[in-house]
């Protein structure tokens, strides 16, 4: 990796601080908005009384919203710019988090919930997306690694969202009320945010004519690209799984209250946080081929841990373990698809394509495996998942822009 002048004589002009730090934000209620639905989701297994496998049923909701965003939204950045994506996404977000908490709050149903999931899942896609391709234009532009401090931000908006969810449910806040403010902050925070993005710019195509659709059909027979997604699917489901299910599997493995559930979940996002902080510093002294498989070996440990350590103390180091794990294949893998500048937009949403496939894969197997083994014995596909992330990360190495152009 290429070292940059990082010294006060460098520092950016305020304009592009301002645009920093509107992308860190918007990373930031973005976890805000996700954590907050996931600190509750034991809360709603109880309200909606519901099996693990029917749970994973509702939460699939979430991951097909996302799916069907994520494969267009390269075009829709294309189209109406990575800020408007953004703010747009943030809305939708919002209006499902009140379905969410109405539907299982104040009605107990789970089909209103479930399409309150699929409005956040829908709109958290594109949102992400279009945060990712702003993101690595900021990088490009200040010309220093910092994409893993945008995803430090999410962490930091997932640390929040836990840490407000765990003691809303310890205060015995009513889901309905806390998913109802929380949707209303997300829409109009991250709304404002956006107005500080970089002026938009447009792809073109070889004839500089803009074509974003085109774009997006040429990174899907990219083998390196393919390749980046699979291993950035096999990190989402490592952060998806404990996202979805850690909380559920401490409460139900160990005998322990809700909060207790939620407070492990919290604890876990704040090893992502801390992992995201200081990982720049590593890729750029190692690489980003050492740190992913530092991190998915560590991912692997972490799991074995949290099902077979027998006690909470010990489940709780695993717990730290697993989040610093998963704190640096998804930023990575949008760092690596994002090497051509001409390609981000593209090349960012068909790997998110292929890396939320596990958010759609995720729920129904670890709620089939629940069904049959116990949610703590589930968190085991975590490890299978490590493998296979450590064995593709070799495509994420950084690419020189001429061969990242290359589609052959």
């Amino acid at each position: 990796m290429t070292h940059t002048d990082s010294t006060p004589s460098a520092r950016p002009p305020a304009r592009l601080l301002r645009a920093r730090n509107a992308v860190a934000a918007v990373f930031a209620v973005n976890g805000l908005a996700i954590a907050s639905w996931m600190a509750r989701i034991p809360q709603v297994r109880d309200l909606l009384d519901v099996t693990p496998s029917e749970l994973g049923r509702i939460l699939l909701a979430l991951a097909v919203g996302s799916i069907v965003a994520l494969p267009t939204a390269g075009m829709v950045i294309g189209r109406i710019g990575a800020a408007r994506t953004v703010a747009i996404g943030s809305v939708i977000v919002g209006a499902g988090l009140v379905i969410c908490g109405i539907g299982s709050g104040s009605f107990g149903s789970a089909v209103a919930t479930a399409v309150g999931l699929a409005a956040v899942g829908y709109g958290s896609g594109s949102w992400d997306v279009a945060m990712n391709v702003e993101g690595a234009a900021v990088e490009r532009t200040i010309g220093r690694t910092i994409m893993p401090r945008f995803h430090a931000a999410f962490s930091l908006g997932t640390v929040g969202g836990a840490g407000l969810g765990a003691a809303a449910t310890a205060l015995d806040v009513p889901v309905d009320a806390h998913l109802v403010v929380t949707g209303a902050v997300v829409a109009v925070a991250t709304t404002i945010a956006t107005r500080q993005f970089l002026p938009r710019t447009v792809e073109a195509d070889e004839d500089g004519a803009p074509s974003p659709s085109a774009s997006v059909w040429t990174a899907w027979r990219e083998p390196r690209t393919i390749v980046i997604g699979v291993m950035v699917m096999c990190f989402a489901l490592i952060e998806g799984i404990a996202n979805d299910w850690l909380a559920l599997g401490i409460v139900d493995g160990y005998d322990v209250d809700n909060a207790v559930g939620a407070a492990t979940f919290a604890l876990f996002v704040t090893a992502m946080t801390i992992g995201r902080t200081v990982g720049g510093q590593l890729i750029d002294r190692f690489g980003r081929l050492f740190v992913l498989r530092l991190t998915g070996t560590m991912a692997a440990a972490g799991t074995l841990l949290v099902v077979f350590g027998g006690s909470l103390p010990v489940a709780a180091v695993g717990v730290l373990i697993w989040g610093l794990g998963a704190s640096l294949g998804f930023p990575l893998g949008m760092s690596a698809a994002s090497d051509d500048p001409a390609r981000s937009a593209a090349r960012v949403s068909v790997v998110a394509s292929i890396g939320y496939t596990a958010f759609l894969a995720g729920p129904p197997i670890l709620g089939w495996l629940g069904d049959h083994e116990g949610v703590l014995r589930a968190l085991l596909v975590v490890a299978v998942a490590a493998v296979v992330g450590v064995l593709a990360s070799p495509s994420a190495r950084k690419q020189p822009e001429a061969a990242s152009t290359d589609s052959r």
